[in-house]
């Protein structure tokens, strides 16, 4: 009798672990739509020494130490990196004063032959997105390259001119390192920016 009693007991505990399993698996939050976690352990931060739009000379090592929000874009492109653009537009919207003090944006050209600071800074100006907290950066086209590798990232210069390239952003936490990817088309602006302050909560 006693035998059968455990047996019974161990069947109940196994039923009950598995609804907590179940519960939990139904409970537990869908990842937004356009966002997943990174893979890349790379430091992207590097001692790289660029030029952001005002003319000023940037380390992308001394932006550690916050979150920072980063994608790759040139004025020159035809449609995707206004799509990006924008979507950090928004995103400087909803951070608000945050932008700066507790979050950077930051946009790499992809065109550094051509991109000089007078052009990023033209075109920042164009999309509403010369603000506080948010560099527009070229460099030459080796430093350029070196960055690219660190995101494991490539640009294609094709025929016409055009730069071919993935319309991706990326979350990186204070120490460099990436914590999120977004598709540029698909991740909503809320999504980043909660994202985005919710690292800079954790600090």
């Amino acid at each position: 009798m006693k035998t059968v009693f455990s047996a019974v007991s161990r069947t109940c505990a196994a039923l009950a672990a598995a609804l907590v399993l179940f519960f939990c698996a139904c409970n537990r939050a869908p990842a937004p739509q356009g966002a997943w976690d990174a893979a890349n352990t790379d430091d992207c931060l590097p001692a790289v020494s660029l030029i952001d739009q005002n003319g000023n000379h940037v380390s992308l090592a001394s932006l550690k130490g916050k979150p920072v929000l980063v994608d790759f874009i040139y004025t020159s492109c035809p449609g995707p990196c206004l799509t990006l653009t924008s979507k950090l537009v928004a995103v400087a919207e909803q951070l608000g004063p945050r932008l700066g003090p507790q979050v950077e944006m930051v946009s790499i050209t992809l065109d550094p032959e051509h991109d000089t600071p007078q052009a990023l800074k033209a075109f920042a100006r164009r999309q509403d997105a010369d603000r506080r907290g948010w560099r527009f950066l070229t460099g030459t086209p080796q430093q350029i390259e070196s960055v690219l590798a660190a995101y494991k990232v490539r640009r294609i210069r094709e025929a016409d001119g055009s730069v071919t390239h993935m319309e991706t952003l990326f979350l990186l936490g204070p120490d460099g390192h990436q914590r999120r990817i977004y598709n540029g088309v698909e991740v909503k602006p809320a999504v980043m920016s909660a994202e985005a302050e919710q690292l800079a909560a954790r600090g």
